[in-house]
């Protein structure tokens, strides 16, 4: 990969990113985000954060070469902490767990003042990112959904709002699992993503009819056996 072409994910990210931000990458890893946002004129000032010693390095030398370090600051830290108050307008998180994600701006709550925009993109537990949104009064504007080397991935666009606005002819349930724009428009991958989730939850319900009945196997069952019945109503709807 070089600087100029993204990976169809990173590129689906990058779209949303309004021209002339302040934009701060969390989890930069190489820093392709952050490089390309300033090559194109989405951002006129960058910062990438990485927690880990290999990819923080990988991030320092790729903005050292295409000259970019007067625009492009490289921190090393842990979540947010790498950032400012108010120093930027966007946040990216890209390819880290839902839960993870969630965890990152709970704990950063305060460096989110000025920002008026997160891409998030969970590569699995999309539910706990769009819970974690309403709870905190952050508005979903946009998701959108895609496939890229046999992997599915989620993107959720949100700003400062109506928390629930999106949410409003849904079950709040079945929208938080699925999504509520995805689900409106259940496109090929999302068609493609759900009928298999349901293929292994039923395997899994199936396993567990000769499981030991106790608490545990029980609370098990029925959640699987509540996702099943969201995911079924909205694929057969």
């Amino acid at each position: 990969m070089n600087e100029m072409v993204l990976s169809k994910r990173l590129k689906k990210v990058s779209n949303e990113i309004p021209p002339g931000s302040k934009l701060a990458d969390i989890g930069s890893d190489h820093a392709y985000l952050p490089c390309y946002a300033v090559l194109e004129g989405l951002a006129v000032y960058a910062v990438a954060g990485e927690v880990n010693e290999g990819p923080y390095q990988s991030a320092k030398k790729q903005v050292e070469k295409l000259k970019l370090e007067d625009r492009i600051k490289v921190r090393k830290g842990d979540g947010l902490e790498v950032l400012q108050n108010g120093e930027v307008s966007v946040i990216t998180i890209a390819g880290m767990g839902g839960i993870l994600i969630s965890e990152i701006l709970e704990t950063g709550k305060e460096k989110l003042e000025g920002v008026k925009r997160l891409i998030l993109q969970p590569n699995v537990g999309a539910k706990n990112v769009r819970r974690w949104l309403i709870e905190n009064g952050w508005e979903l504007i946009k998701e959108h959904i895609l496939e890229e080397d046999q992997k599915i991935y989620e993107i959720l666009v949100a700003e400062r709002g109506n928390p629930l606005a999106p949410y409003q002819n849904e079950k709040l349930e079945s929208a938080l699992l699925l999504g509520p724009f995805l689900m409106k428009e259940k496109n090929e991958v999302f068609i493609k993503k759900w009928t298999y989730e349901l293929a292994k939850w039923k395997k899994i319900m199936k396993q567990l009819e000769n499981a030991v009945l106790n608490d545990e196997t029980i609370e098990k069952r029925e959640k699987i056996m509540n996702k099943i019945a969201i995911v079924e109503e909205v694929l057969q709807s």
